[in-house]
């Protein structure tokens, strides 16, 4: 990839001055441990493949692209999560789900990103692949694809959904144990928090941790603090989705950094959910200082309109990180993931080059 390089802001003690050129994000070495399946696809590939389907997109998905959202109510809720439905329903064969993983793949490796864990709930898969177990096998086979054809390391979480049953939950944390170390590295919960408690999944993550997998459920996006000690508390977090509420609640924090429980932090996903008004409002600078340990993620490209790369660019910009900052999170998110130890080593020897120059 041809370097880049962008202007630099005069901001914290620390940075270069005004007008010097500072390194491309997109260099930097770093892992990508928030980003889900459906939203990963490339928007060109979604209208490719709708018209392929004979799927009907909305506008929002086609000419006003990428769309106006805005979640914090019920409403603009389902209206996100019928947006993701629509952009699903594009996925019919095999082929296009090993599509979708090579083409995030070779966009990760655009990125800088040298491991990915990529979220997925099987079950919005099954019925069209042939249950549960075999759309898990199908997408851990295109993710061994995708890796050995960009040099990507990628590992899978398999996510429950919790405005369904928590039985359902058990079900699926069972399933991702019988692939611990064979690409299943962690186990979520995502969709929206104000319909189902963190609580009532307990048991389907304590099946997870005693399967040696990662708890990796979202909390502390759309709801408080509470929220998000629930997931800490009660799940055994080792991450938490996005978690950006619980600057709300110093105890917490403390807690969350005394622990060492990565927030996995979305800016741009942030501004386009309506959880802060702009990407300045995302309080990563407040969660850096207070030691809690983040991994910059996109969350859902295909919605919000940007990969990776442009959540660094943001904090560079929004927060006035320095380049050793900016180098410390990329650091934070390979040491917050599943990665072998070869793959952490190389991420990391070439961040100490990034950061050199």
């Amino acid at each position: 990839m041809e370097a880049r390089t962008v202007p630099a802001r005069p901001t914290h003690e620390g940075s270069v001055a005004r007008g010097a050129a500072r390194p491309d994000t997109a260099l930097l070495p770093k892992a990508h441990l928030h980003l889900h399946f459906t939203g990963s696809m490339r928007h060109s590939t979604l209208v490719e493949l709708a018209r392929l389907r004979g799927v009907h997109l909305p506008d929002a998905l086609v000419e006003d692209w990428p769309p106006r959202l805005h979640a914090t109510d019920e409403r603009g809720w389902f209206r996100f999560q019928r947006l993701y439905d629509i952009a699903r329903s594009v996925l019919q064969t095999p082929d296009d789900l090993r599509r979708l993983l090579r083409e995030t793949a070779e966009d990760e490796a655009a990125e800088g990103s040298g491991w990915l864990e990529i979220q997925v709930d099987p079950s919005g898969y099954a019925a069209r692949f042939g249950g549960l177990t075999p759309t898990v096998e199908l997408v851990l086979d295109a993710a061994r694809e995708a890796s050995a054809a960009t040099g990507v390391g990628i590992g899978l979480v398999i996510a429950a959904n919790r405005t369904r049953h928590p039985l359902d939950a058990k079900t699926l944390a069972r399933l991702a144990v019988g692939y611990a170390g064979r690409g299943v590295v962690g186990f979520g919960l995502s969709n929206d928090e104000r319909r189902g408690r963190a609580y009532d999944f307990e048991g389907a993550f304590r099946i997870a941790r005693r399967g040696g997998l990662l708890s990796d459920p979202h909390g502390g996006e759309l709801l408080g603090p509470a929220s998000v000690r629930e997931c800490l508390e009660t799940l055994g977090a080792d991450r938490i989705g996005h978690g950006v509420r619980a600057v709300e609640d110093p105890r917490l924090l403390e807690a969350i950094a005394n622990r060492g429980v990565t927030l996995e932090v979305c800016p741009a996903s942030n501004v386009g959910l309506g959880v802060a008004p702009t990407a300045a409002d995302v309080p990563v600078r407040a969660l850096r200082d207070a030691g809690v340990p983040i991994a910059l993620g996109a969350d859902d490209p295909l919605l919000f309109g940007s990969r990776l790369a442009r959540q660094y660019d943001l904090v560079r910009t929004e927060h006035g990180f320095t380049d050793a900052e900016l180098a410390d999170l990329a650091r934070q998110s390979i040491n917050g993931s599943a990665a072998p130890g070869d793959v952490r080593a190389r991420l990391l020897a070439g961040i100490d080059a990034w950061l050199a120059g």
